[in-house]
């Protein structure tokens, strides 16, 4: 509920500090008093849209702040949201609207903290809601409608939306896996071909050994130097074993110092017959290896074909390593990596294949829960068809036609429904969008019977009506009235009426009238207006003299005694009537 409302600098308001009280609160006055000021005050504090036009003239700054009171529900909101509560009953709501040369900046703070305009949005939402005949653009929004309709079904609707908004969520992303997929084909397929070309040249070039390529350069130069091989081989073998010039060889010299030794073993043992042993190791591994290059040097040819072979696989693997890596070892490493890549990008087709499956699969889950949740609407849709027509009726309106109209749409996370308000004022004349067939006066008076069917369960603790009661008078009127009343049993309402039979059933009636005042000499305000500024003022009816002289004038009549006997019949007969819900009210919590 809206406890206090302050408005500094805003449109035509200096400064206002206003009380509301619960139940119905009405404001009244001349057409283009100011009233709709106030609701347009209330509305962007909340975070509506502002422009420089809203700072008064002369000001650079306009400031209006809010005062409501809390819940439990609310408090734990804000706590959620990491806003401290200023205490358990109130919150408090501001914002600053200040003009510079180029643009207007504003600050919206909610118990002294700053917030940005989604949070004021959700606040909002638990706070205030505003109804007038503009609002005929949201009736006209299926998307506004639809929430409506489900809002009315409850925590069936709730809970199947639920379940639809998570199953389109898993179909949304099987469908962009696959599109990504399908996307990324071209590019697969381009990646295949090359990687393709790359396996076959690897392939062919039979990649075993890491260390072939240093092997054959080894062999290379051993086949180059064949002749060389075999002359040093055979020197090496004279050398060591037999000389073919007479000289001592290795082996002779070995022997020799045998001999010596085994002399000199005769006069000492302990020490000598070591160096004897080692002697005779020296020779043992000398013959062994005359005898070995001996045989090198028999098994070496001449070998010009394989010589030819070496050198082509050689010439062939350094191409290899020039276009895949700089040594083989690394060449060999990329084939295997192209190999599983190769395996990946065949299996392709097969991947799009259960992509295709598993978005079929998601959407036709989907299909199935958006099929439930049209089932639960259209029962819902019934239901509120005849609520609405019921609480249409006593508003001069029996013979009304409503329909909410279900069409299909495809699947998405609200259901696969388009909904829409379906009207028909009068007999024999055929159901037509609400939006583009009702006048002002009928959409007044649909607003007014959503908002009753609506406000037990859906509803912020305050609403607000502005002017809705314009295009209609005397009975429906009075109908409006009572139904205004209905409402404010259970909410704040804050009502502009021109309507003297819906202001006399307020609980608390403010009076709006434009005054013009002289500023105090020596000053000006900006701009050339002078001294003299219209202002909008605001007086609270608190007695009953003044509720009735607000009445008479707003009545009108032949004459000033008729009217004032007219407003004191008015203020009888809502007496009565709220005295009357009142006893009816006890009487059902007695029950």
């Amino acid at each position: 509920m809206l406890l206090s409302l302050f408005i500094e600098n805003f449109a035509l308001i200096d400064k206002l500090d206003l009380e509301f009280g619960a139940g119905l609160n009405v404001l009244t006055g001349e057409t283009g008093a100011g009233k709709s000021i106030i609701l347009d005050a209330i509305d962007a504090v909340l975070g509506g849209k502002v422009s420089s036009r809203v700072i008064r003239t002369g000001s650079k700054r306009a400031m209006i702040e809010g005062t409501f009171t809390s819940n439990s529900a609310l408090a734990a909101w804000l706590t959620e949201q990491e806003i401290d509560l200023l205490d358990e009953n109130s919150v408090v709501v501001s914002r600053e609207v200040t003009a510079t040369d180029r643009s207007v900046r504003s600050r919206s703070r909610v118990n002294g903290v700053l917030v940005n305009r989604q949070f004021m949005n959700n606040l909002r939402e638990r706070l205030v809601e505003i109804t007038a005949q503009g609002q005929n653009a949201l009736v006209g929004q299926s998307t506004q409608v639809r929430n409506w309709l489900d809002s009315y079904g409850g925590d069936g609707i709730t809970k199947q939306r639920s379940v639809v908004s998570a199953a389109f969520s898993r179909y949304h992303e099987a469908h962009l896996l696959l599109e990504r997929r399908r996307t990324s084909e071209r590019e697969r397929l381009q990646k295949l071909d090359l990687l393709t070309y790359q396996a076959k040249e690897l392939g062919e070039a039979n990649l075993n050994e890491p260390n072939e390529l240093e092997k054959l350069l080894q062999e290379q130069e051993r086949l180059n130097h064949v002749v060389e091989l075999q002359q040093m081989s055979y020197k090496v073998y004279e050398d060591l074993y037999q000389s073919d010039g007479g000289g001592s060889t290795a082996t002779d010299l070995l022997g020799n110092s045998e001999a010596t030794l085994m002399n000199m073993v005769e006069f000492d043992t302990e020490e000598l017959q070591p160096l004897l042993e080692l002697i005779r190791d020296a020779q043992s591994a000398v013959t062994e290896v005359a005898r070995q290059i001996n045989a090198y040097g028999d098994a070496l040819e001449a070998d010009p074909e394989r010589l030819d072979e070496v050198e082509e696989r050689i010439r062939e693997l350094k191409q290899i390593c020039r276009k895949y890596g700089p040594s083989l070892a690394e060449v060999i490493e990329h084939y295997n990596g192209i190999q599983e890549q190769l395996n990946e990008l065949n299996d392709g087709e097969k991947t799009i294949e259960s992509l295709e499956k598993q978005e079929q699969e998601c959407l036709n889950k989907l299909t199935s829960e958006c099929s439930k949740l049209t089932k639960l609407r259209s029962a819902t849709a019934a239901l509120l068809e005849a609520e609405i027509i019921r609480e249409l009726k006593p508003l001069a309106m029996d013979k009304v036609q409503f329909k909410v109209e279900l069409a299909p749409i495809a699947p998405t996370a609200n259901g696969s429904d388009k909904v829409s308000f379906l009207f028909s004022p009068n007999p024999g004349e055929p159901l037509q969008p609400l939006s583009e067939t009702a006048s002002g006066g009928e959409m007044s008076r649909f607003l007014l019977a959503l908002k009753a069917t609506f406000s037990a369960a859906d509803s912020p603790g305050t609403m607000v009506f502005d002017e809705i009661d314009v295009g209609v008078s005397g009975r429906v009127a009075q109908t409006i009235a009572e139904k205004l009343h209905q409402l404010s049993l259970q909410l704040q309402v804050l009502c502009v009426t021109h309507q003297p039979l819906v202001a006399a059933m307020a609980d608390r009636h403010f009076h709006v009238n434009k005054q013009v005042i002289n500023k105090l000499k020596g000053k000006k305000e900006n701009n050339g207006h002078g001294e003299e500024r219209t202002v909008v003022r605001i007086t609270a009816l608190d007695n009953l003299t003044k509720r009735r002289d607000e009445l008479a004038q707003l009545a009108g009549g032949k004459s000033a005694s008729d009217a004032v006997a007219f407003a004191d019949s008015l203020l009888a007969k809502a007496a009565t009537h709220r005295e009357g819900k009142e006893k009816g009210k006890g009487r059902k919590k007695k029950t």
